[in-house]
């Protein structure tokens, strides 16, 4: 019985509100138009003197918001340009179309492999809709840096370590959609997204550069290992054709003794064939 009484009341109700909403509407726009009538009276009584408070200049990259008793005035912003104020019923709020630049301060962000950095950017973004940025939202900009700042560290702690330093431009791009779409319905266009620096701690800053430096030993110590083992390849099909023709081997003496007395000529090293003296040896044996 008490929810069908309640139900009842309900149904008794909600007429009776709709139609006093009705009746306040109507009598707002008979004021209204009554405001509007007498602002008209009063620019024309003081004119030439109303034209300085009634016409308003923007420039090229603004945009103005007209309010009208509280309302927005229909059409849209207005400019650029000259507009037509009406005085003590209309205010106008100016909007710069121009890029901004905002500097996100530094944000101390824990990875996903549980490492601390401090990861800074910078973040272009513009007005696009001016009628919307002044009504849907108390502070465009202010807005816009906050959940800057908050999507940076969203992003980055979903991040590992590696991928925040060798993936900055997908991280960015990814970070300018989502701020693109978060700040749509404020009238507010993200161009670009870029970071700039991630800053280490200095232990682990340390831990890289060590770990660097032994990468880079291993490294040269193969290379000289894989250079050691080509010469001895090269060295012994050097001596391979040597022994195959002895000839080679004088022409081997007189280029060494060439390049000595290039470089050193105080001192020449006349390379002598052991076979020579063998040879020597036996005769004076067959004298004997």
């Amino acid at each position: 019985m008490t929810t069908i009484f309640e139900m009842t009341n309900r149904q008794q109700l909600y007429p009776t509100i709709a139609a006093s909403d009705e009746n306040s509407d109507s009598e707002s726009k008979t004021c209204g138009k009554i405001l509007v009538f007498l602002a008209w009276v009063l620019v024309i009584f003081t004119m030439p003197f109303s034209l300085f408070v009634c016409f308003k200049v923007v420039q090229e990259y603004e945009r103005a918001v007209i309010f009208r008793l509280g309302r927005l005035l229909s059409g849209g912003a207005k400019g650029p340009g000259i507009f037509f104020i009406l005085p003590c019923i209309d205010t106008y709020a100016r909007v710069d179309l121009r890029t901004l630049t905002y500097d996100v301060p530094p944000q101390e962000v824990l990875t996903k492999d549980s490492v601390t950095v401090s990861v800074d950017a910078v973040v272009y973004y513009r007005v696009h809709n001016a009628t919307i940025s002044i009504a849907n939202v108390e502070n465009a900009h202010h807005s816009t840096r906050l959940l800057a700042q908050t999507t940076l560290r969203n992003t980055m702690g979903t991040r590992p370590l590696h991928e925040i330093l060798s993936e900055r431009e997908t991280i960015s791009g990814n970070m300018q959609i989502s701020l693109d779409e978060a700040t749509e319905a404020w009238g507010i266009k993200v161009e670009r997204v870029e970071i700039k620096d991630v800053r280490l701690p200095i232990q682990l800053q340390r831990a890289m550069a060590a770990e660097a430096e032994a990468a880079r030993e291993a490294r040269a110590k193969v290379i000289a290992a894989e250079g050691e083992q080509k010469a001895s390849r090269a060295l012994r099909e050097a001596s391979e054709v040597i022994g195959d023709s002895p000839a080679a081997l004088q022409l081997r003496y007189l280029q060494t003794l060439n390049t000595i007395s290039a470089e050193k000529n105080s001192t020449i090293v006349f390379p002598l064939p052991i076979d020579l003296l063998t040879y020597f040896f036996r005769t004076r044996e067959g004298v004997a």
